[in-house]
């Protein structure tokens, strides 16, 4: 618990606090080993003596931490993982110092990392190690429950030592980020450290920064609990997956490193099961367009494509139209690449280009099957594309992807891959744009004002603000002080009626074709989003951010 018992317990006994004669006597029992925290049970001495004691002695104060304000903001001048690791806490910032309680003064390595590690000039205060952990508890908003953070590594042997440093350091990496709901975590090495970043509700977040000489430990420890990842090849891209039960769920990992030129990089993707059984309305549909996608995935046959950008949640909203029409009566098959998340009732087919597994191979023999729908994970050629629309022709209902910025634009994009624009308007049924945008913490939102400026940007219309809820983030606990919590949709959906087809076999240009599809009713993506801005689910900035596009 302390680094320097010895000369604790001295200091003790020149301060009265301990008997000299006692400490012999029960010395010459127990000998040195754990000798002060025997007093500290037996109540001769308390966790406040030792840490006054021990901060009189370094020139410190010592600071009661019953005593001080401890607010959430605090977290973001110290990350979790170093709190812990240092057994520290951040307790003030004057801009110019960053004040901290360490647990232990006496350990000179804590003094000296501390301000390399956070890249601030620091004034260190003595505190007790209870009062920490609890200042731990209040900043982070963590349970005290050792339970909560173990980790276990789903096939892998007992005979790991699982105090050994390097894999504490590892597993306290992967539950910071699982407790912060991120959907990846980052582990980068730079010239001269190792730094550690958690995308939280879509935003890259520093969360801490180590010593260089320990990249070759972590990594190694990562392609260890892979099992498919090999130690010793460095120079090549390597992938792999890593199956983890922690906090009483089995969490899935996708690890992908590549060697760059100061180390190799891992970039984890904590794959989120929860994702699985989500409704339209979680997504973000608001009540009309859920009606309209229903009655799209209803449908017996035909293309409905979901486009967007990478990162934009694409394969999520493919994943809840298959958990909402997957019936024991309906033979459902999806080609993915890689199969991200396992659907109970659901053919899942894993594409491996590399032995000729192509999408395209794929798709021909998923349609021996005699499926009634198919799902494929991205429309990237010619043959994918044509075997898609075939199948969609003869009684098949096929869900698919592309990466096109609206819903129009991916008329183009088949055309530009060489499907004949007779095909493209016969077989799809309706594309679907999507960005996903943060949403407000529902604990900590407050009422709030748009500005002229975000008024004219988004160009709503005065009269909207009649019925609007506008709201604003402030920042809890709960939203660990972001004002954000969880992201959802923004969506634009293009329907193609007789009307459109007949536009799509026009050779509009796009510009055009998304003109007629406004007059026609389609809501662009930026009209959603206003819409989930005026009844409070999310911000100007959200929408502004991620719809910067679209301005028409």
């Amino acid at each position: 618990m302390y680094s320097n018992e010895d000369y604790l317990i001295q200091l003790l006994q020149e301060g009265g606090q301990l008997d000299p004669a006692y400490v012999q006597d029960i010395r010459s029992k127990m000998g040195d080993e754990n000798l002060l925290q025997f007093f500290l049970e037996k109540g001769d001495v308390t966790e406040t003596a030792i840490a006054q004691i021990a901060a009189a002695n370094s020139g410190m104060e010592f600071l009661d931490l019953g005593n001080v304000m401890l607010t959430e903001d605090l977290a973001s001048r110290m990350p979790l993982e170093t709190a812990r690791q240092y057994r520290a806490i951040p307790v003030a910032d004057d801009g110019s110092y960053l004040s901290v309680a360490v647990a232990d003064v006496l350990d000179f390595e804590v003094l000296d990392s501390l301000p390399h590690v956070l890249g601030r000039e620091i004034n260190f205060y003595s505190a007790t190690p209870s009062g920490i952990a609890r200042g731990i508890s209040t900043i982070y908003g963590e349970e005290d429950d050792a339970g909560a953070d173990a980790v276990t590594v789903v096939g892998e042997t007992t005979d790991d030592d699982v105090d050994a440093p390097i894999i504490k350091m590892v597993n306290n990496i992967l539950v910071d980020a699982f407790k912060s709901r991120a959907s990846d975590i980052h582990i980068e090495p730079l010239e001269t450290s190792l730094r550690i970043r958690n995308r939280i509700d879509g935003k890259l977040v520093e969360v801490a920064s180590h010593p260089k000489k320990l990249l070759p430990a972590v990594i190694a420890r990562l392609k260890v609990m892979s099992s498919t990842m090999s130690i010793a090849e460095k120079r090549l891209p390597q992938d792999g997956r890593i199956q983890i039960r922690m906090g009483g769920k089995e969490v899935d990992l996708r690890v992908s490193s590549v060697p760059s030129n100061h180390g190799e990089s891992i970039v984890m993707r904590i794959l989120d099961k929860s994702a699985l059984t989500l409704g339209l309305g979680q997504l973000g549909f608001l009540s009309d367009d859920q009606d309209t996608f229903r009655e799209l995935i209803g449908l017996p046959d035909g293309i409905i494509l979901v486009t967007g950008p990478t990162g934009s949640g694409k394969t999520t909203t493919l994943y809840a139209c298959l958990n909402e029409i997957n019936k024991p009566d309906k033979k459902i098959i999806t080609a993915e690449d890689p199969v991200e998340y396992e659907l109970a009732g659901i053919n899942q087919v894993m594409v491996k280009s590399d032995i000729g597994m192509t999408f395209g191979a794929a798709l021909r023999s998923m349609l021996r099957q005699a499926p009634n729908i198919i799902m494929v994970g991205e429309i990237r050629d010619k043959e994918t594309a044509e075997i898609a629309i075939q199948a969609s022709l003869t009684g098949h209902l096929v869900f698919s992807t592309l990466h096109t910025n609206d819903a129009p634009s991916a008329v183009a994009r088949l055309a530009d891959i060489g499907i004949k624009r007779f095909l493209i308007a016969s077989a799809v049924r309706a594309i679907i744009a999507q960005r996903l945008v943060r949403t407000l913490c529902n604990k900590c939102a407050t009422t709030g004002i748009l500005t002229e400026k975000e008024m004219s940007v988004l160009n709503i219309d005065p009269s909207q603000m009649a019925n609007a809820n506008i709201m604003v983030p402030n920042g809890c606990e709960n939203c660990k002080s972001s004002g954000y919590r969880g992201r959802s949709g923004i969506y634009e959906v293009f329907k193609i009626d007789d009307e459109v087809r007949h536009l799509i076999n026009q050779d509009l240009s796009t510009p055009q074709l998304r003109k007629r599809a406004r007059e026609l009713g389609m809501r662009t993506l930026r009209e959603d989003g206003i819409r989930k801005v005026l009844v409070g689910k999310t911000t100007a900035d959200e929408v502004i951010g991620v719809t910067m596009a679209d301005k028409d």
